[in-house]
């Protein structure tokens, strides 16, 4: 049933702290996705919320409403759970590429709804946008067949799924609404919800390189998911993770999707971005009752990883959308390649005591890996790799990273500026990778 409350009302309950009804909160995103709510309207809506915030209840309604504005997919009911993960973001974050692969390999099906570069962080498409052929993008029928197929694509979201949120986050964009906790929640989980998800794994990402430099933003952050989500139907957990340091030794796009491609073929090139993919994979498949415990699920997720299974699924999805049949044996071949490849030395030796991992970011960008505007297009191949984590030992010998760059000019500025994001110091001790894990009844543990 579609609320009869006028816009402005709900506008108005909202800014003033008052109730809103389920109904309300549907019949504002039916109108987001129709048009009947003008731009001025949703801006007032999102600011309301900003400033006000939602109850659970509301924040439920509106994720649910704006799942319901478009098309839900559908899935056979044959016993394979369909599952998917989130990041919030971070460097050198490639775990899409091989968690999904891995996850297939373990009898799910993955269609795995992601997005493009946010702010100072990189994003998945960007990255398989490297690949040439690569479609990002299928229809919905092109993607139901790739996943029945191959049992995973990693593609954009379509404009039939959750029309609503594609509307409201345009608004908020424009509006200094981005970052308001309800929104961002019912945007992410809109999405999980249209791609007919059974269970999500949240990894919320906190550090110098993350969207959230605290704890306790981090920590409410993905209390409100798991809260949401759970309420929504969709059983949802949570991994607090660290991103004080790239996760991956690579920042950039077609340098992450080797990173990744590395994992998947057994080199030990990224040790970090193999465990926490691992982790998640192992919580993912208890969520599911694919497994009775995470111990299970750590064995049966390295078994899909070193036995090849879960590369063979990439290859097969890449195939299936677009891109080269032998992606993972000749990746060398089709990744673009920068001109210029350069070692970046620290200005002394000693041993790497702290990394600012949002400057790394904003230096891919600077390099073209990135968007200024969003009608920018992007240099696939540029990037750094080899780089140094905390706790490592930098000399003469060992640079911090290598720059890939497009002109001399760029990989001079570019070194400069990752000298810069590296602190030299005394010896340190990394600290752990998952800094805390939230199951679905919202209990925390290490």
């Amino acid at each position: 049933m579609t609320s009869s409350v006028l816009p402005q009302e709900t506008i108005r309950r909202i800014r003033d702290g008052e109730p809103v009804s389920q109904n309300e909160i549907a019949g504002f995103a039916n109108g987001l996705a129709s048009g009947a709510i003008g731009d001025a309207q949703a801006g007032a809506f999102a600011m309301a919320v900003f400033l006000r915030g939602l109850e659970t209840s509301s924040t439920v309604a509106l994720t649910e409403a704006m799942r319901d504005s478009g098309t839900v997919l559908r899935w056979p009911n044959d016993g394979r759970p369909v599952l998917d993960k989130h990041s919030t973001g971070g460097i050198g974050d490639a775990v899409s590429l091989v968690l999904a692969p891995i996850l297939a390999a373990c009898g799910a099906r993955v269609p795995m709804i992601s997005g493009r570069g946010l702010g100072h962080t990189g994003g998945t498409l960007d990255k398989l946008d490297a690949i040439p052929g690569y479609r990002s993008a299928p229809d919905l029928d092109h993607l139901k067949r790739v996943v029945d197929e191959t049992g995973l694509a990693i593609v954009a979201a379509t404009a039939d799924l959750a029309p609503a949120d594609r509307r409201l986050y345009a608004i908020r964009d424009v509006t200094a609404t981005v970052d308001s906790l309800p929104l961002i929640t019912a945007s992410i989980l809109s999405k999980k919800l249209a791609a007919g998800t059974d269970a999500l794994i949240l990894d919320v990402k906190l550090g110098s390189g993350a969207f959230m430099t605290t704890r306790q933003a981090a920590t409410e952050l993905a209390e409100a998911l798991v809260s949401v989500a759970n309420g929504a139907g969709l059983r949802a957990a949570a991994l607090l993770s660290d991103m004080n340091e790239p996760l991956a030794p690579a920042a950039g796009n077609a340098v992450e999707v080797q990173a990744a491609i590395d994992v998947l073929t057994g080199e030990d090139a990224a040790p970090r971005l193999r465990t926490l993919t691992l982790g998640l994979a192992a919580a993912l498949l208890q969520l599911a009752q694919i497994v009775p415990d995470r111990e299970t699920g750590l064995l049966q997720a390295e078994r899909a990883l070193v036995s090849g299974a879960a590369a063979e699924r990439f290859a097969r999805m890449v195939h299936a959308l677009g891109g080269p049949a032998d992606s993972l044996e000749r990746a060398g071949r089709y990744l673009p390649q920068a001109r210029i490849r350069r070692p970046v030395f620290a200005a002394r030796d000693g041993t790497v005591s702290a990394i600012d991992g949002r400057a790394i970011g904003l230096v891919v960008i600077g390099l073209g890996g990135g968007r200024r505007q969003p009608q920018d297009a992007i240099d696939h191949a540029v990037g750094f790799t080899h780089l140094r984590g905390i706790g490592e030992t930098v000399d003469e010998n060992a640079p911090i990273g290598i720059v890939h760059a497009r002109t001399e000019a760029d990989a001079e500025a570019a070194a400069r500026a990752l000298q810069a994001a590296y602190r030299i110091g005394a010896r340190v001790e990394r600290g752990p990778l998952v800094l805390g894990r939230l199951d679905p009844l919202g209990h925390w543990s290490d």
